[in-house]
């Protein structure tokens, strides 16, 4: 009988369907436009807020805390000689310490906190915007990688990321 205990013990800590980001990670991205860079991160131990400037427009705080942020950059390429061409869309995501396999639609994406950032020399069409239309999943891949599938769309500013499917890996390249 205590062999039994012992085997379902173990079964159960093997089977294990959180993952603990111990240490800051980043990785390229297997899927991204032609026409730029993208990058997946992860914090650590950190927290994020969105406060507001003086001019009404969103931007991100992070700061010492127990979550795990989750930060995807796309970075358009340059025009050679343009001054202002540089171009970018941030993706935030806030997940506990533990993160584990989830769900989530349109108005429950906010319990992650996920915003949607656009950086641009874009008059009146930048900063950062809460996802409130679309759907992610976070699948278990195995005991150091999981699967993110982020299917979103905003109405306040254009975007040239809408859909993300990456598997994140746990090990620091």
């Amino acid at each position: 009988m205590r062999n039994l205990l012992i085997v379902c013990a173990f079964l159960m800590i093997s089977c294990k369907s959180n993952y603990t980001v111990s240490q800051y990670i980043q990785q390229e991205v297997e899927t991204c436009p032609e026409n730029g860079v993208c990058s997946i991160e992860l914090f650590p131990n950190k927290a994020i807020v969105f406060k507001t400037d003086n001019i009404g427009i969103m931007y991100p705080e992070i700061s010492e805390g127990s979550k795990t942020i989750l930060k995807y950059t796309y970075t358009k390429n340059t025009i050679k000689n343009i001054q202002d061409s540089s171009y970018t869309e941030i993706i935030y995501a806030e997940f506990d310490a533990d993160i584990t396999p989830m769900e989530l639609s349109d108005e429950t994406l906010q319990n992650v906190k996920l915003y949607f950032g656009r950086l641009c020399y874009c008059k009146g069409e930048t900063g950062y915007f809460p996802v409130k239309n679309g759907e992610l999943k976070l699948t278990k891949i195995n005991k150091n990688s999981f699967k993110l599938d982020l299917n979103f769309s905003i109405s306040e500013v254009p975007q040239i990321i809408s859909k993300i499917s990456e598997t994140i890996s746990l090990k620091s390249n």
